[in-house]
């Protein structure tokens, strides 16, 4: 790994290594107790499930307003219709939107901070669709990141390295000045096809791993 000194920019993944997603179990029974409908955590664990599955195929759907309000709609329905829900997708799919409450990884703030503080630029590299800037963003992260990349605006997931290539270019930066820290075989096969440098998860060590 390069020393920090030999490096202007770091991206970072968003799921898994950004932030984690907080159970939506209990929120999502709320939603569906207001509009007449009880559920067991069991079945509604199940049907998110099943929901999670369905959005994972399809989440570069979402690239723009519009594509992302009919896939919000399309992820509520597999949900519904796996709960044995006749509810409206339609009517429900602002309640499903908000019982999904990301948080930052522990230690995630604090190391952003210092390597922001020495003076690399960061960003994000995500498989999302483009939402992912306004997670990051209530979660609590987004203020230290000069630019977002979703899977779904570039319309290429990775391990393809246009994703590293487009947000590179927003940076300014060049491949060789730039590591990405990731938590999958995706993050570390594209970042080095497209001339980064890779380290693992967790962000909470990387400052010390660079030697701040």
């Amino acid at each position: 790994m390069p020393p920090a000194k030999e490096l202007d920019a770091v991206t970072l993944d968003a799921f898994g290594t950004l932030v984690e997603l907080d159970s939506p179990t209990r929120r999502l029974q709320q939603g569906l107790a207001a509009r007449g409908v009880e559920a067991e955590a069991e079945a509604v664990e199940a049907a998110f499930a099943a929901e999670v599955a369905f959005y994972l195929e399809h989440k570069v759907e979402g690239r723009d307003d519009a594509s992302l309000e009919r896939l919000r709609r399309a992820c509520t329905g597999v949900f519904l219709d796996a709960l044995g829900s006749d509810l409206d997708a339609g009517e429900f799919a602002p309640d499903f939107g908000a019982a999904l409450v990301f948080k930052p990884l522990e230690g995630v703030v604090k190391a952003l901070g210092a390597l922001q503080g020495a003076g690399l630029v960061l960003a994000c590299v995500s498989d999302w669709d483009m939402s992912v800037s306004d997670q990051l963003g209530r979660a609590g992260v987004g203020r230290f990141l000069s630019t977002v990349v979703s899977s779904a605006e570039v319309g290429a997931e990775k391990p393809d390295p246009a994703v590293f290539h487009a947000a590179l270019e927003q940076l300014g930066v060049a491949p060789e000045r730039a590591l990405h820290l990731g938590d999958g075989e995706s993050d570390r096969a594209g970042a080095l096809v497209a001339g980064l440098a890779f380290e693992p998860a967790p962000v909470a060590t990387l400052p010390q791993r660079l030697g701040l």
